[in-house]
């Protein structure tokens, strides 16, 4: 199996649009929270009890029903681990974050990858009716990771009606912030998007005891480098999720460092709102030259370039842009403000360079 590909670093000149990292710096407070924390001599408090317990205040739930990891990659981990194994399957759209297969593989059980939508989201009825009675897991990614599609909210409780309740399901919310934020992003949804830990109510997993979300403050929260992420769910699925867990994996930095950003939320919601703001502006430049790419709730886009990927990325390259291309596409992050200009002269040219009906052309 492949070993998980980081986002190539950028050179000094150029911009870092390939791993979906927040251009800000670390919200008020928190570098002061992290240099705060100087016992590097000391292990970390190994249950994040001060973080699960501001956690669980937010979202109405109890500090057991809430679990720290290093990122929520981890968590899910954690959970694959836990729930499956040989003779077991995992089933999860597809395209989706390419982390996915190979920690499916780890655990010895096999994946069921579901074929995107043709407008690159999830389909819900084919995953339904994807799961059988080997099934120890389901993935929902939304804002699914490249492409930026969300699952509505009314397809997600009729999914979740279809699905046997001794099956666990992962609703990994990495990119949840940026769904509503934004000027025009919650115009263009046919329904609301499913939101497992909504405001000033109860999490999903309240109403659904085999449902696991998952959320990071890698994103929004902009603490890549400190990798700190939580699930909400079952004390029981949470605890045998914890069983798994290597020990001690989230450092009191960042623990500190997450409780800081939560404390600064109007800051947050404040860039999140510029980040998404310019993901929309850059997706209506994009339709304009002519790009059928789809709507992203994200912090990124994706452009379905299928066998020209390769060539297009070496374009994006030399203007300075440093993009994540997988075999069929290429995801672009929102980044600096500066780029902007940079990323819509390239894709102009890439777009030239494509022959008349291909996938990432518009029809006019």
């Amino acid at each position: 199996m492949p070993a998980y590909r980081q986002g190539k670093p950028a050179a000094a000149d150029a911009f870092k649009l390939s791993s979906n990292e927040n251009p800000f710096d670390p919200l008020p407070g928190v570098i002061e929270a992290v240099v705060a924390e100087t016992q590097f001599n000391r292990y970390p408090d190994a249950t994040a009890l001060a973080l699960r317990t501001e956690l669980a205040a937010r979202h109405g739930v109890t500090p057991d029903q809430v679990h720290i990891g290093s990122g929520s990659v981890a968590l899910l981990a954690q959970l694959i681990l836990a729930t499956s194994a040989p003779g077991t399957e995992v089933v999860y759209s597809w395209r989706s974050f390419e982390a996915y297969p190979g920690l499916v593989t780890v655990s010895g059980a096999a994946s069921v990858q579901v074929p995107n939508t043709p407008d690159h989201g999830h389909d819900l009825p084919a995953i339904a009716a994807a799961v059988g009675e080997n099934t120890s897991l389901v993935i929902i990614c939304s804002p699914n990771n490249p492409t930026g599609n969300v699952v509505g909210a009314e397809e997600f409780a009729a999914f979740m009606a279809a699905v046997p309740t001794d099956v666990i399901v992962v609703l990994d919310e990495a990119y949840a912030e940026f769904v509503h934020a934004g000027a025009a992003a919650a115009q263009t949804l046919a329904e609301p998007a499913v939101n497992g830990l909504p405001r000033g109510a109860a999490p999903l997993s309240e109403r659904y005891p085999n449902l696991v979300i998952l959320r990071t403050f890698s994103k929004a929260y902009g603490l890549a480098a400190l990798r700190v992420g939580f699930a909400i769910g079952a004390e029981g699925i949470l605890d045998a999720a914890r069983s798994t867990a290597i020990p001690l994996s989230v450092t009191a930095q960042g623990s500190a460092a997450a409780l800081a950003s939560l404390a600064a939320e109007k800051h947050l919601l404040d860039r999140v709102a510029v980040i998404a703001d310019r993901r929309d502006g850059i997706h209506d430049a994009l339709t304009a030259q002519g790009w059928a790419l789809p709507r992203s709730y994200a912090n990124f886009l994706w452009l379905p370039l299928g066998a020209e990927t390769a060539a297009a990325a070496e374009t994006l390259s030399a203007a300075g842009l440093i993009v994540r291309a997988f075999p069929d596409g290429i995801r672009i992050s929102v980044g600096e403000e500066e780029a902007t200009p940079l990323l819509l002269a390239a894709a102009q040219t890439i777009l030239d360079s494509l022959a008349p009906g291909h996938p990432a052309r518009r029809e006019r």
